[in-house]
């Protein structure tokens, strides 16, 4: 079965039943859900949520061993989860119907702030290699270095190989040191290979996207560190083949971030998810393709496509609906910093510490996904 077929409607299910095709079906947690304490009640034996389906008007339906209340072809069970990873099984004569959902156990409000079309800023402390003593005497990444000192924000930089006149093979390694002693906040990630043509992963062959990010990232290890690579990444565009996802889960990535909107009736900015997936996502942080052992995070705000004056309100409002409000995902495109940029934004900084004071504000903690589950670190429990 593909991943397209894994998340069904209800109404679909419905008519399946009446035709006698299935006997029962879970529809909520779909699979490859990650829940959290706003999907359920915390008890001392775990996060107790109700799973939800549909089954014949006759059926005695239990999941996981408990016996479901039945009614009008509908079904529903109490299940308590206590890993975190649990496969939830539904049963009714003689059939069955498997989902797997992650628990994120250990999970607070937290934040993490990626930017992307990162390569300039390199390009500048290469070329001025011979006069700076630190890379932070490199305007937008001594800005960010700002935002570091005042918020404690950590920062994750998605980079290109190449731009014009510039490649990451160019990049001195006198500064590694340097790089090595901010491990703690920066990290360096793939991006693409460059900036043009646009989407250039979404029909590419896994092959392509291996070796473009073997590419930028043997450059990283090379002039910064190991250290300072994560397991997560935006792909340009936030579109790749099921083969390049493929190719970057084998590579090492483990959650992928992007848009996930439609457009035009069409997933957009989703990598390889269909529709129902990207549905999910809409109005949810983040979910698994268990499948493929890929996570995805949806980002919350684009802060250079938002206005000085409506972040707060763009944060408020994403804030408002708890399953989207737990992990907190901030991009900006590094572009639009420079004024000589066709598209420049003089209140690049502004809309940068405003969106970092809002989740400051309200309690947010700045991670790295890498760092626990999704950036919750396990608690260990108090005796």
């Amino acid at each position: 079965m593909n991943t397209a077929c894994r998340i069904f409607s209800a109404a679909v299910l419905a008519a399946g039943l009446a035709r006698g095709e299935v006997a029962v079906r879970i529809t909520e947690p779909p699979d490859g859900a990650i829940l959290n304490r706003h999907d359920g009640e915390v008890t001392p034996a775990g996060l107790k949520i109700t799973v939800k389906g549909v089954c014949g008007p006759e059926a005695a339906v239990r999941v996981n061993g408990v016996a479901a209340r039945v009614g009008n072809g509908l079904f529903e069970a109490p299940v308590t989860l206590k890993d975190r990873e649990t496969r939830l099984v539904a049963e009714a004569a003689g059939a069955r119907d498997t989902r797997t959902i992650l628990w994120d156990r250990d999970s607070f409000p937290r934040y993490r702030f990626s930017t992307d079309d990162n390569i300039w800023f390199l390009r500048d402390i290469a070329r001025n290699a011979g006069r700076y003593g630190s890379i932070f005497e490199n305007p937008y990444l001594a800005m960010w270095r700002g935002m570091r000192e005042k918020y404690g924000a950590r920062i994750h930089f998605n980079i290109y190989y190449e731009t014009d006149g510039f490649n990451l093979s160019m990049m001195p390694d006198k500064y590694k040191p340097e790089w090595q002693a901010n491990q703690d906040w920066i990290r360096l990630t793939f991006h693409a290979r460059a900036n043009d043509p646009d989407r250039p992963y979404i029909h590419a062959s896994g092959e392509k996207v291996g070796e473009d990010y073997r590419l930028v990232t043997r450059e990283i290890e090379r002039f910064a560190g190991k250290q300072l690579l994560s397991p997560a990444t935006t792909v340009h565009w936030g579109e790749t083949t099921l083969d390049g996802a493929r190719a970057l889960r084998k590579e090492g990535i483990k959650i992928l971030a992007g848009y996930f909107r439609l457009q035009d009736g069409r997933p957009s900015v989703s990598y390889y998810l269909p529709l129902e997936q990207v549905r999910y996502l809409m109005g949810r942080d983040y979910w698994k393709d268990t499948r493929e052992d890929l996570i995805f995070i949806r980002h919350d705000i684009v802060i250079n496509t938002v206005p000085l004056d409506q972040i707060d309100a763009w944060l408020e409002r994403i804030a408002a609906d708890p399953h989207q409000s737990e992990v907190m995902e901030l991009m900006i495109h590094e572009q639009y910093f420079y004024p000589d940029y066709v598209a420049y934004e003089p209140d690049y900084r502004e809309r940068v510490e405003r969106a970092i004071q809002w989740v400051t504000r309200r309690g947010y903690k700045s991670v790295f996904y890498e760092e626990g589950f999704l950036g919750a670190p396990e608690q260990t429990p108090s005796r």
